[in-house]
């Protein structure tokens, strides 16, 4: 399993992409942005859901964690039926939520990988992508990786994403 963790606009995506074609076998890629599509809209903008601020900050609540951690339980059951995953992920609470992500994978063999961005880079990327509510990338470029442990870093602030992925490739069992 290969966690892949960065702030919004800090090119995860485009990483996992890379490494589900340079891989020899194939690699499942789930992210959180799986998981929120999937929640029922009232979840949005809502206590207990997930609540976007006008500036970027993202909070999540109760239902969220609560939703979470099915979806997790199902991602590492996955794994342990012989599913090679790679989970793109945002560590709003740095090594907290890495911390709950680790509980719930125990006994799997896990990369862990962070994804570096300059702030200002993934503002112009989060402004290129219209999608996302504007200040969001910037407010979890360096929050995303407080205090947590990474088997691996890159930085796409000036590397592309296939570079990056190379680099994670190599870690790769």
């Amino acid at each position: 399993m290969i966690v892949v963790n960065g702030g919004s606009s800090s090119g995860k995506t485009g990483i996992t992409r890379c490494l589900q074609s340079l891989l020899p076998q194939p690699w499942i890629s789930l992210g959180v942005d799986d998981l929120i599509e999937a929640l029922p809209a009232r979840m949005m903008q809502s206590d207990g859901g997930v609540e976007l601020g006008k500036d970027g900050e993202v909070e999540v609540g109760s239902d969220f964690r609560e939703a979470e951690s099915a979806w997790t339980a199902g991602i590492a059951a996955m794994a342990r039926a012989g599913g090679r995953i790679i989970i793109d992920d945002v560590f709003l609470g740095g090594k907290d939520s890495q911390d709950r992500l680790r509980e719930r994978l125990e006994g799997l063999d896990v990369l862990w990988v962070g994804v570096r961005c300059d702030p200002e880079v993934a503002a112009g990327r989060e402004i290129a992508r219209g999608d996302r509510v504007p200040g969001m990338a910037a407010s979890q470029a360096e929050k995303v990786h407080k205090d947590v442990v990474y088997d691996v870093e890159v930085d796409t602030s000036h590397t592309e994403s296939v570079e990056c992925a190379r680099v994670i490739a190599k870690h790769v069992a």
